[in-house]
């Protein structure tokens, strides 16, 4: 469920030594809220990670500055001598490759791990809500007596002495804060953040056990709207919802969430440009910040770049020029001598003021599949096909459609229409209860989904854990297979246990490519990659020459290699004529109206 913590300890540590915290004792009760009920797994990596910092900013400042910042994992250095600064009311988007530290930073600062103001209420969003006999509006509610305790007591605080113009405006917050808590509008209010995030009326009443995880994934992001705290930590929010929670939820954090600071890890690009107004960038152990959203931000970094190549490369002209004639003069006539010792001390200085580094590249990825040749169409065809789970309402009836090597399909459409079930149909592994699904003798199918990740085994490495999967002996051309989806050196070697959530999806991607698919069936390739790895992705099945159906979230990946759209929807499936931005302009007008 959502961790959420209450008012930090202590005084500010201005000009003390940094503050470096690992697991702390927590009392019994705050135990149980972190942890949940229902037997939510625990932050397994907690005892491992060590964070240091020096809280600069004022006590009661609405913005953040956090210096001297330091954070390891498992001995693993992720920031070092960085510093995080946060200002009130903005929405910033915390980015950087897989594996950099992105999740292991919010855990962090959910857990005050850094040094951070007494007056900040932290919310991070890291788990599902736990399976209780509580309904999904009920969970959403449950800590409004809570809130209004917190609320009223810090504004007796506030209002018991004198206030600066931040604390003033502070005070008009909670008051309004508190008018959004008054108990005759709440369920009204929770229902509608319910509804935003796809639940329908009758959902809202469910109780929580009878949800999937990825149901009360969404409870505990409604819960973490409705509290509206003044952080807010969101890790992948978009990873469980279908692409109209997708355009209401980015509607909710530009437009509605306005009471507080918002970090957001997402690898959705379309999603950063909705909301952001900041991006913090993790690379090379540091956390830079720009200004604007995630176009912006490419723009911005991308001429910093060419600007300090420039200054680069006129340094080096310069101590090229200097050095060759401090070589040839330096021991010749007496003013010729003076000159280049001139030039000596002037290089010594370049030297010692610090000289423009070589801009770093990110690696660039370059993920692979084998080409497969052809097949005589039809490779897949559904005649007359009708499908529903035992005592359920149809979900499809007579389709008939087919799919070839040509093919490059984006499935659309709100969750329970079916679109994973459309999947499981092409793939056999369910079978209609009326029609048939014809499929080409020699098709070999290649089926992607989130799930794969947990039967992975964790104490192999992805190079034992393949070789033993495919019984394959020759470990050079296996290492060639991982190494196409970026797993390389140590990452080949390393147990998988270790390795980020992005890293293990690439082990499952070079499981899938070593079968030599016909045709790819994605369901949500993108809910553990990175920006890059997704576009590494993107171009690889744009360069393949096999058939892909893709369920997907992230408009920008349906953009990049979808030809075809599908709408799925009242037992049908129906092709979309307009582009994928067009159909999210016809989620917002229905969403505004």
């Amino acid at each position: 469920m959502a961790s959420k913590k209450g008012r930090g300890r202590g005084k500010p540590t201005k000009g003390k030594k940094p503050v470096q915290k690992k697991k702390e004792e927590i009392p019994d009760e705050v135990e149980e809220e972190t942890n949940g009920e229902g037997g939510a797994e625990a932050d397994q990596d907690e005892s491992y990670r060590t964070a240091s910092g020096v809280l600069t900013s004022l006590e009661h400042s609405r913005d953040i500055k956090i210096e001297q910042v330091s954070l390891a994992l498992y001995g693993h250095e992720i920031l070092a001598d960085t510093s995080l600064e946060l200002n009130f009311g903005r929405k910033y988007g915390l980015i950087g490759l897989n594996g950099c530290g992105k999740s292991t930073l919010l855990k962090c600062l959910g857990k005050r791990e850094l040094p951070m103001p007494s007056n900040k209420d932290i919310y991070f969003v890291d788990r599902e809500a736990p399976a209780t006999e509580l309904t999904a509006l009920e969970m959403v509610m449950s800590d409004a007596d809570k809130e209004r305790a917190k609320l009223d007591a810090e504004l007796d605080e506030l209002v018991s002495g004198e206030t600066n113009d931040e604390q003033q405006e502070r005070i008009t917050d909670i008051y309004e804060l508190l008018e959004a808590l008054d108990v005759k509008t709440i369920e009204v209010r929770a229902a509608k953040i319910l509804h935003g995030l796809g639940f329908s009326p009758t959902m809202i009443n469910r109780k929580t056990k009878d949800f999937s995880g990825g149901w009360r994934m969404r409870v505990s992001l409604a819960k973490a709207l409705f509290v509206t705290p003044t952080m807010l930590l969101l890790d992948e929010p978009t990873n469980h919802l279908d692409l109209e929670a997708c355009v209401w939820l980015e509607d909710y954090l530009r437009n509605k969430y306005n009471k507080g600071t918002l970090i957001l890890v997402s690898h959705s690009q379309d999603f950063l440009n909705g909301v952001c107004t900041n991006i913090i960038h993790m690379k090379d152990k540091k956390l830079v910040s720009y200004g604007g959203n995630y176009d912006t931000f490419c723009q911005t970094r991308s001429e910093l770049e060419v600007n300090q190549m420039k200054q680069y490369n006129w340094e080096q002209d310069q101590i090229a020029h200097m050095k060759n004639y401090i070589a040839r003069f330096g021991h010749g006539s007496a003013k010729l001598a003076r000159q280049a010792k001139s030039k000596e001390k002037v290089l010594a200085k370049m030297e010692a003021g610090g000289l423009t580094e070589v801009v770093s590249k990110d690696k660039v990825l370059k993920l692979a599949f084998e080409d497969v040749g052809e097949l005589p169409p039809p490779v897949l065809q559904f005649q007359n096909v009708s499908f529903g789970y035992p005592n359920q309402p149809l979900l499809y009836k007579n389709l008939d459609f087919g799919v070839d090597l040509d093919s490059r399909v984006a499935l659309v459409g709100p969750n329970g229409v079916g679109k994973s079930t459309l999947l499981n149909l092409m793939s056999a592994e369910l079978a209609p209860v009326d029609g048939m699904v014809k499929r080409n003798v020699k098709l070999r199918i290649g089926v992607y989904r989130q799930h794969l990740m947990d039967v992975l085994e964790g104490d192999l490495s992805p190079l034992e854990y393949l070789m033993k999967e495919f019984d394959e002996k020759d470990i050079e051309k296996m290492r060639r297979n991982v190494g196409r989806f970026g797993l390389t050196g140590k990452l080949q070697t390393s147990p998988i246990k270790t390795l980020s959530d992005g890293m293990k999806s690439r082990v499952v991607f070079a499981w899938l490519a070593w079968r030599e698919p016909h045709m790819l069936l994605l369901d949500e390739p993108t809910n553990l990659l990175d920006i890059e790895t997704i576009d590494a992705l993107a171009e690889a099945i744009n360069e393949w020459d096999g058939g892909m159906v893709l369920v997907s979230h992230d408009f920008r990946l349906i953009n990049q290699v979808a030809r075809e759209i599908w709408v799925c929807e009242k037992q049908g499936v129906t092709p979309y004529k307009g582009s994928i931005q067009q159909y999210k302009g016809e989620l917002q007008r229905k969403m505004a109206s």
